[in-house]
């Protein structure tokens, strides 16, 4: 077999491929005009400047310069080869590719199988783990234990929720059996090699929780112990390894992100057990991995919606961890609200007493605004029956309200500090003008080009270019759109080259593509471009907004423009050699090139 995959084929799962469909699955998109636009997330920015266009089924980002088509969306963000891309789009159009044969350009083949083996190694055990709990003798006390906490058949199933035997090496010996290498199953982090070389189970006689990453993909484990017989923890987790990191990895995030894109927002959990017990009236909800929100868990909430629930537990440390939370997701622009459970009670300990839709409604439902959270917060962290208390409570509260833009937050505020405390509005005012607003000392995040919107499409602010330039961008997009347009342009250049190196190479390529005979179609033509850097260029000159009927004069135009430019190259060019030959006291020659910068003038002018 062939390891490349046949034109027709690569071909064919692109035109049934939705662009706008596969990148929805990565980042929040809302339609502009004729265009959808979201936040890039191929770096770090407030406002929408990345752009895709079903029409022509390519994007580009006016902020960083990415570009191309879906299978260079795949590339770039998953980090996966030509192949693997096509294989990812093809599953999502229900095409099977088989890249079994395949060679990977992006790693060695090597490095390729360990990958695959660890990946096949964690959905082997899921698999095993979660028949085990349902529908074996030896998972039936813990199936009951995990029915008694509240957990449906439905849930177990749905998220794959198994039981690990209470043995040393049921486990090893399993994989051993499938011809997986213990020495690599170590590394996934499955296994423990001993002193002695030998290798025993990492997860025995624990409830195990599947963690997938954002593909779907299981990537590592959380075992939660039954009957605590020793100083083991009650969780378990998968040590970090090539495949999990947890600071890349956010709880159910695959599973949610249609119910996020419905409920316009994420509710963002503190551990999984929440999210699974309020999953039925709560499907829009993920969870850390036992480690503090990082940027890359914030990126990935921005891909799909800007509003964010911070729903963590009630106890103390829960609301410091919340505050933090609330701080850093404020910073990186996205809306933020809170839900406050009552004291000491974590989500899932809500939903055992009262039920996931009561949760939904009292917690969830009724989550407040940041400065309501806060005043929650300095509350439980300050004695309110002592005068220095309350002073300190007053004190705490005005600042974080000086700070707030609108004038009508402000006095929202002060209106309601005024009733908790029973000092008059009036006083608390006063005291409120002495407080000069603290400098913002937290981290923004760096800030891309700045975008203006115009006529429903974001573009980036632009800059003055040479007119040449402009002309050469023109006339590509015009060839872009139409393969007859291609030819005039070729026959009015009349062999004469485009003055920048890179629109060069995409205007040979384009003619190169259309005398292939194939018709005008931008997904198509971005794929046989080779560069990154090339395809980039090309999608933005090909999101250029262009009148589709150009006519001869137009393009005439643009050619004049582009060649007048090389015939100013060409006067400077004689310039230098007529002052050259000056300085040879060579005045003869210094005539003649004089009487052709003048006829080279004469042409210009024409």
């Amino acid at each position: 077999m062939s390891d490349r995959i046949p034109d027709e084929l690569v071909e064919e799962i692109r035109k049934r491929t939705d662009i706008v469909d596969v990148i929805s699955d990565y980042v929040q998109l809302k339609k502009q005009g004729r265009n959808y636009f979201g936040l890039c997330p191929f770096h770090g920015e407030n406002s929408p400047s990345f752009s895709v266009s079903p029409e022509k089924q390519i994007f580009h980002c006016f902020g960083c310069g990415a570009g191309g088509n879906v299978y260079s969306f795949l590339m770039d963000h998953d980090g996966v080869s030509f192949k693997e891309a096509v294989a990812i789009a093809g599953a999502k159009t229900g095409v099977k590719v088989d890249l079994s044969n395949a060679e990977s350009t992006e790693q060695s083949t090597q490095d390729k199988k360990l990958h695959q083996d660890h990946l096949e190694a964690h959905e082997l055990l899921s698999k095993f783990f979660h028949h085990l709990l349902m529908n074996t003798n030896e998972g039936q006390k813990s199936l009951e234990y995990m029915m008694q906490r509240g957990f449906s058949e439905e849930q177990l199933k749905s998220f794959r929720i198994g039981w690990a035997l209470p043995s040393w090496d049921f486990t090893s010996e399993l994989l051993k059996k499938r011809g997986f290498d213990l020495s690599s199953m170590e590394q996934a982090g499955l296994v423990i090699k001993r002193d002695d070389g030998s290798y025993f189970d990492r997860f025995r006689g624990r409830i195990m929780f599947p963690v997938e990453n954002d593909r779907g993909q299981v990537v590592a484990f959380s075992g939660r112990i039954i009957e605590k017989t020793s100083d083991e923890p009650k969780y378990l987790n998968s040590p970090e390894t090539p495949l999990f990191q947890k600071n890349k990895v956010l709880f159910n995030y695959h599973k949610a992100r249609g119910a996020i894109r419905r409920e316009q927002s994420v509710v963002l959990f503190e551990g999984f057990a929440d999210v699974i017990s309020s999953n039925e009236h709560v499907p829009n909800g993920i969870a850390t991995m036992g480690t503090s929100l990082s940027n890359q868990h914030i990126g990935m909430i921005k891909r799909l919606t800007n509003q964010v629930i911070i729903c963590y537990d009630g106890d103390q440390a829960g609301i410091e961890a919340a505050f933090k939370a609330v701080r850093e997701t404020a910073a990186s622009g996205l809306e933020v609200k809170v839900a406050i459970l009552p004291s000491k009670l974590d989500p899932d300990d809500y939903i055992q007493k009262n039920g996931s839709q009561k949760f939904r409604q009292e917690i969830i439902d009724s989550s407040v605004s940041i400065m309501a959270f806060k005043m929650h917060y300095f509350r439980s962290k300050i004695n309110l029956s002592t005068e220095d208390g309350r002073l300190h409570y007053i004190n705490s509260v005005l600042k974080e309200i000086a700070v707030l833009p609108g004038a009508v937050e402000k006095e929202l505020y002060i209106k309601q500090l005024s009733g908790e405390t029973n000092l008059s509005i009036a006083a608390l005012s006063e005291q409120l003008s002495s407080i000069t607003p603290r400098e913002n000392t937290s981290s923004e995040p760096p800030q891309p080009p700045k975008t203006v919107q115009t006529g429903g499409a974001f573009q980036r602010k632009s800059t003055l270019m040479p007119a040449y330039l402009t002309a050469e961008r023109h006339l590509l997009a015009h060839m872009m759109a139409n393969a007859e347009t291609a030819y005039t342009v070729q026959n009015l250049l009349s062999g004469k080259v485009l003055n920048k190196d890179e629109h060069q190479a995409i205007y040979t390529y384009l003619l190169a593509y259309f005398e292939d005979g194939s018709r005008s179609d931008s997904g198509a033509f971005m794929q046989m471009l080779p560069d990154r850097h090339l395809r980039a260029i090309a999608t933005e000159i090909n999101m250029m907004d262009i009148n589709p009927e150009v006519g001869s004069e137009e393009l005439n135009d643009y050619v004049s423009e582009v060649l007048k430019y090389q015939k100013m190259l060409k006067i400077k060019e004689k310039e230098a050699e007529e002052k050259e030959a000056e300085r040879n006291n060579d005045f003869r020659k210094a005539a003649e090139i004089g009487m052709e910068i003048i006829h080279l003038r004469k042409a210009l002018k024409r």
